[in-house]
């Protein structure tokens, strides 16, 4: 049992108290009504960074926008006193499209629902990420209530895009390199590894997406009179695909795998079911587990393969054949030309017509190592809160623009993510189980709180 007259306390339980009371939801809900979709050329993301200024602004954080590459971004800061740490925030507002009419029970993507059987709250953006900010700051609204101050100074970077690889946030962080100067990332995005487990990630693998394209012909050949003759584009890619993974999926091809796991992130995820235990354990690399697989290693998976008309086939050869493939990748790899590692691979298998051209954004891989002191004081900080250890991965599974903090600002990086595996993000229904917003504001009430009250050298080290 905790013990009541503790100030660390008193903040925790104030925090898991905002997050339970009705004026959470009615923020949440108005967070959630804007349709913040980064791909819509008429979304209002000007509209709600300045709602969110509001609440940061009622906080005691002074607020001012910016645009970079055309892209809006808000910056919050709260500065109490230059001797004491500085902690960088970061949210996104924007959202994946909200898929109107294809939500369950004609639910509306913007606005707030709750299904009462399953203790759901349902709406686009809630766990991704408008959900997790509104946490972080529910979290600091407790603070400053019980301390009278955070401790140390906060700045809090929102964007809004994202959801369509973050443009011009690096540009951004590099032209506001001095003010943006801090000591560490605290920032929240992403699934726990189950709803009711705390997690730590401390970066994130990287992701670069291949269009591969075979032409042979102009236009279909009888697949009668010509099978058999004639190359088939369908087939041949199927081969080029084939390649790049073992029949059990293990990645083949040279300068996109890993030389090893590192021991410190073997330790670290020794023994963890990871995406909600929905895996197979006997593909992708041998001699890791699925854990290690997801968190430390690299896959290629195709994500669309297209040939001739599926809905309606017909008696022919088609005359082209095309796929993507997306590789995700750990820190360690030289990502400085991985198409030139697959054109090479490509052709030494034969598949030298195929062409390749990178597409989409693509985030570089970086990570915070696990043995770092930042890791080990915000793990035991939640240890302390929730009395059990948090898992600490080292790298999410997914991709984020950690490396621009890590690289442009040079300042380790600690995400505490408030969502877990079967959330729906990015699909319809997406949503999170009401109790996970106490649980997780207290976890990081705890966490300011301890970052508040340490020796900058107890944080960060020497």
């Amino acid at each position: 049992m905790l013990d009541t007259s503790d100030p660390r306390d008193t903040a925790t339980r104030l925090a898991s108290a905002i997050a339970e009371d009705d004026a959470f939801r009615t923020a949440l809900a108005d967070l959630i009504a804007f349709p913040t979709d980064a791909s819509a050329p008429d979304a209002p993301l000007h509209a709600y960074l300045a709602h969110v200024a509001q609440g940061f602004g009622a906080m005691g954080f002074e607020t001012q926008g910016f645009t970079a590459d055309g892209h809006p971004f808000l910056l919050a800061s709260r500065i109490e006193d230059p001797a004491r740490p500085t902690v960088l925030g970061y949210a996104h507002g924007d959202t994946v499209p909200g898929m109107q009419g294809r939500w369950a029970e004609g639910r509306d993507p913007w606005t707030l629902t709750e299904d009462a059987a399953t203790g759901r709250w349902y709406g686009r953006g809630i766990a991704d990420n408008k959900g997790q900010m509104l946490v972080n700051m529910t979290a600091m609204q407790a603070v400053i209530a019980a301390r009278g101050s955070l401790g140390f100074n906060a700045h809090v970077l929102v964007e809004m895009g994202e959801e369509i690889g973050s443009p011009g946030l690096r540009k951004l962080c590099a032209r506001l390199k001095d003010r943006l100067a801090a000591d560490l990332l605290v920032a929240s995005d992403g699934p726990r590894v189950a709803a009711d487990r705390p997690t730590i990630f401390l970066g994130a693998r990287g992701g670069a997406t291949f269009r591969l394209r075979l032409k042979r012909r102009n236009g279909g050949r009888h697949s009668g009179n010509f099978g058999g003759a004639l190359r088939n584009p369908a087939l041949e890619l199927a081969h080029a695909l084939a390649s790049l993974a073992s029949p059990r999926g293990a990645l083949q091809v040279p300068g996109w795998v890993p030389d090893a796991v590192p021991d410190a992130a073997r330790a670290a995820l020794a023994g963890l079911t990871p995406a909600g235990g929905e895996v197979d354990a006997d593909w992708g690399a041998e001699g890791l587990t699925p854990a290690e697989r997801i968190h430390a290693w690299n896959s290629a998976e195709i994500l669309a393969f297209s040939a001739g008309d599926i809905a309606h086939p017909v008696n022919a050869i088609p005359d082209a054949a095309e796929a993507v493939v997306q590789l995700r990748y750990v820190p360690g790899i030289d990502d400085s030309d991985l198409g030139a590692a697959l054109r090479a691979h490509l052709d030494a298998h034969g598949h030298g017509d195929i062409v390749i051209e990178e597409q989409g954004p693509r985030f570089r891989a970086s990570a915070t190592p696990v043995d770092h002191p930042a890791a080990q004081f915000a793990a035991a900080s939640l240890a302390r809160t929730s009395d059990e250890m948090p898992v600490v991965l080292p790298s999410l599974g997914g991709s984020l623009p950690n490396d621009i903090f890590t690289e442009v600002l040079g300042i380790p990086t600690i995400w505490v993510p408030h969502s877990y595996p079967g959330c729906a993000q990015h699909a319809p229904d997406e949503h999170l189980p009401r109790a996970i917003f106490a649980d997780a504001a207290a976890l990081m009430a705890g966490l300011y709180w301890d970052i508040g009250a340490a020796a900058p050298a107890e944080v960060l080290g020497d």
